[in-house]
């Protein structure tokens, strides 16, 4: 389970308390100076350091740390639980989907302000256009195989790291599956959705993403069912 995390002592203890059993929590520590890291290593997740600021940088690096067969996504700021990537992590063991997202559904006021919905179903309609893909979020929550996922060749290290996976993913014939999830009021202000300026910014990176042309070599690399990695835990996610 890759959590990317910049300042979220608040919200570290609920998403970890919330971790399958079995899985392996990998925080990757963006440069935080709450103790963020000091407080995850302190309830048993896995620390990794990223140094270079941004959503896809962190991600990435946690990707990179991870070992699993199946690797999970997951944001560490209290508004997504963890535990409700079970089926989706079935779901890509069972050769089902190759990559499975989860749509936000709000669950109370606040929850997801104007401002980031709209952003976000813009670009859910960019994206129909470019790929085909009826998806309706673009949201962190998802679950698919490491190796596949490495081989994506994914640039990105800022905001558009999410839609260049799913874009990829698209361009390589994967099966990309939508499951509605809770979405809960967030821990604190969001580095990316908590201001119109933020998320218009979050906008200009997918934006240039959606313009890349289709990468060399992607068409037809469907993932794998078979692993040649030991057995993983129960879930099959990062350990």
């Amino acid at each position: 389970m890759v959590l990317p995390c910049l300042d979220e002592a608040g919200a570290l203890p609920w998403v970890l308390a919330r971790i399958p059993a079995g899985w392996r929590a990998l925080v990757v520590d963006n440069g935080s100076t709450d103790g963020s890291a000091e407080i995850a290593r302190g309830l048993g997740a896995t620390v990794v350091h990223e140094a270079r600021r941004g959503f896809g940088a962190a991600c990435h690096a946690g990707l990179t740390a991870a070992t699993a067969d199946i690797v999970c996504f997951c944001d560490c700021d209290a508004s997504l639980d963890p535990s409700g990537l079970v089926p989706f992590v079935r779901e890509v063991r069972d050769g089902e989907a190759d990559l499975v997202l989860g749509r936000r559904r709000p669950q109370g006021r606040g929850a997801w302000p104007p401002h980031a919905r709209a952003g976000n179903l813009a670009l859910a309609r960019m994206l129909r256009r470019r790929t085909g893909l009826r998806l309706h979020d673009l949201g962190p929550l998802r679950a698919a195989r490491r190796d596949a996922l490495l081989g994506l060749g994914l640039t990105d290290r800022r905001s558009g790291y999410p839609l260049q996976m799913v874009v990829r993913a698209a361009d390589a014939g994967w099966r990309v599956a939508e499951h509605d999830v809770p979405y809960l009021p967030r821990s604190g202000a969001s580095k990316v959705t908590g201001t119109w300026r933020g998320t218009w910014q979050a906008v200009r990176d997918m934006r240039r993403v959606l313009a890349e042309p289709p990468a060399p070599g992607l068409a037809g690399r469907r993932p794998s069912t078979c692993s040649t990695r030991p057995s993983s835990p129960p879930g099959g996610t990062s350990q």
